[in-house]
């Protein structure tokens, strides 16, 4: 069960990419066009700065969703680099789901809250291996179980 999550949340957040870009995209050709300042910034400055801000948005989720992927593809434990990065992936979209509520509606917090579940879904898959020598029935259980 663990293969299939770990590819369907790489999936979605590539498709996640592909629609973070479009809209900022759309954000930039607006604040493009409308040449007026916000709070004395520049057009220019304010379009520019969203087209880079969708691209390194997007460029972040593409390596999330590689990271999911690529755990998917080689049943492997994710590394300490992928960890956190898919954590911080899901921090993100937790704050995120929280703000669309008031500014969206619920349907965009319920899809935000389904790719915090896959990618939770997949941390969780891909925990940590044990280590060699630790395992079942070494003997570190509670006390109360080692005394019966």
């Amino acid at each position: 069960m663990r293969r299939p999550v770990a590819i369907v949340t790489g999936l979605v957040l590539f498709g996640e990419a592909v629609g973070i870009v479009l809209i900022n995209a759309v954000l930039a050709t607006v604040a493009e066009n409308q040449n007026m300042s916000l709070a004395g910034l520049d057009p220019d400055a304010m379009s520019t700065g969203t087209w880079a801000m969708g691209g390194v948005f997007g460029l972040l989720l593409v390596l999330c969703g590689l990271i999911a992927l690529l755990a998917g593809v080689r049943d492997r434990a994710l590394g300490r680099f992928g960890r956190i990065t898919l954590i911080g992936c899901s921090v993100v979209h937790g704050v995120l789901g929280a703000v669309t509520v008031g500014l969206v509606g619920w349907g965009a917090f319920a899809s935000m809250m389904l790719v915090l579940a896959l990618l939770v879904l997949t941390l969780l898959a891909y925990g940590p291996e044990p280590r060699a020598g630790e395992g079942v029935g070494d003997g570190a259980g509670p006390a109360e179980a080692r005394a019966v």
